[in-house]
């Protein structure tokens, strides 16, 4: 059996779920580096299957303006993506936004090559195709012929029966390891909403349902800038709440963009994880001292982390087994 086929499986069968979870973008080798040992340390204690998240080239931001990263040879394999999984062995999961790359694009992101998914899919683990790319056919093909597992996010445009279609496009390539994600509908111009009806309607694609609970929570453009133009917002706050919800219904596994400082991260800030405390929270939930003591000493020990530990402890207590299908016997009942 193959290594992706292998960690397919592992992830397949991971209970309660299985987190990937990182920041949006690569900044730089020092940061990624920190924010995987501090991730890897929260889920290694929670008993957690790990995959870590990061970007080397973010194509689709609001603004020409908006940080993009490194690029894909120095975000790949100048020690930083390919250094993660190395040092800490973890698997790693990255997206791409198209198959080939033009060199007069970017001049500092200066690489010619037929298809980005084919380096791509020697360092990462899970190639991620973006929401609003998951219907593009030549993408979809390319990233499944790298053998790899394939993680398509729904679009925000898409009804969750159009995911059916995106998986089977992976198949028909000859890849059987593919999962799709919930990660928001549009609603309105510059909103999102997460109905839970897809977490179950999406498993007609006869695979694993991931719920991406940041990017859901995202505002498109719907942050007006100081002398002028548009950023993404976003509604940090009700993480804890869409990741409850995904959880109860009974996902296979939650996407979550976590960052040290996330007021000052370079994108996506306002819907990274770990500022709002959820201490309290987790507290009134259960209703009882002892675990509401067990909240702070997980603050003191990691930090800003530990709102990460929280949220993530938090959802393991409250799992379902919303993944297994009722069976309703309508048969009728005479008393």
């Amino acid at each position: 059996m193959d290594s992706s086929t292998m960690l397919f499986n592992q992830l397949k069968t991971s209970e309660p779920f299985f987190l990937l979870a990182g920041p949006n973008v690569i900044e730089s080798e020092e940061h990624i580096m920190y924010m995987a040992k501090r991730i890897k340390s929260i889920t290694s204690k929670l008993g957690l299957k790990l995959v870590f998240k990061s970007s080397f080239d973010k194509a689709n931001r609001t603004s020409s303006k908006s940080f993009r990263g490194p690029g894909m040879i120095e975000g790949l394999k100048a020690m930083i993506l390919e250094k993660v999984k190395i040092t800490y062995d973890i698997p790693i999961v990255t997206d791409v936004h198209e198959t080939g790359q033009d060199p007069c694009k970017f001049s500092s992101r200066a690489y010619a090559i037929d298809t980005v998914c084919e380096p791509v899919g020697r360092v990462a683990d899970i190639i991620q195709i973006p929401a609003f790319l998951c219907r593009q056919t030549d993408l979809l093909v390319a990233a499944a012929k790298t053998g790899k597992i394939i993680n398509i996010k729904k679009g925000q445009f898409c009804a969750p029966s159009v995911m059916v279609n995106s998986a089977e496009k992976i198949r028909l390539a000859g890849n059987e390891n593919v999962m799709v994600c919930e990660r928001g509908t549009m609603f309105g111009y510059n909103d999102l909403i997460v109905d839970p009806r897809n977490l179950e309607w999406m498993r007609e694609a006869n695979c694993p349902i991931v719920a991406d609970v940041t990017h859901s929570l995202q505002q498109p453009a719907g942050r007006k800038l100081e002398g002028g133009g548009v950023a993404s917002g976003g509604l940090r706050e009700l993480i804890p709440c869409i990741a409850r919800t995904a959880v109860a219904v009974g996902v296979d596994g939650l996407f979550m963009e976590v960052h040290n400082d996330p007021l000052n991260a370079p994108v996506d800030g306002p819907t990274q994880w770990t500022s709002t405390p959820i201490g309290g929270t987790a507290g009134r939930a259960h209703g009882n001292s002892s675990l509401r003591n067990h909240c702070m000493l997980q603050r003191k020990t990691f930090g800003l982390f530990g709102q990460v530990y929280l949220l993530v402890a938090h959802l393991n207590m409250l799992v379902s087994k919303g993944k297994q299908r009722f069976d309703i016997d309508l048969s009728p009942v005479y008393d």
